[in-house]
């Protein structure tokens, strides 16, 4: 099978500002029961996701292209580019901004423990 990415937008996401955009590699639905989410997320300047825990779970993302922000466990803020590689463990809290002036683009893969 071969398809397009399904592009789904959501405004203040986890109390965050602005509109996120994820555009999906495989649907909830097509992960199954190994995960919730596996795509590429964009953020335009201004938006962020906010804080939030995971729980059952781990997150890693994968920045590609822009800067941002990305707020850890330890509540510390850290600035991330491409290349960067953030891990969201299991229990833990953590949020992401782009504070800059293009677009964040990042992959972002929900896998449950």
């Amino acid at each position: 099978m071969i398809r397009k990415e399904i592009l789904t937008q959501a405004e203040h996401v986890q109390n965050g500002r602005g509109i996120v955009k994820t555009y999906h590699i495989c649907t909830k639905e097509e992960l199954g029961k190994v995960g919730r989410l596996y795509g590429r997320v964009v953020l335009d300047p201004g938006c962020s996701i906010g804080w939030h825990q995971h729980l059952g779970e781990t997150e890693p993302y994968y920045v590609l292209k822009g800067q941002g922000t990305f707020i850890d466990n330890d509540e510390k803020a850290y600035p991330v580019g491409p290349g960067d590689v953030c891990l969201i463990e299991n229990g833990q809290f953590h949020s992401i901004e782009n504070n800059s002036n293009e677009p964040l683009e990042f992959m972002a893969l929900i896998y449950n423990l």
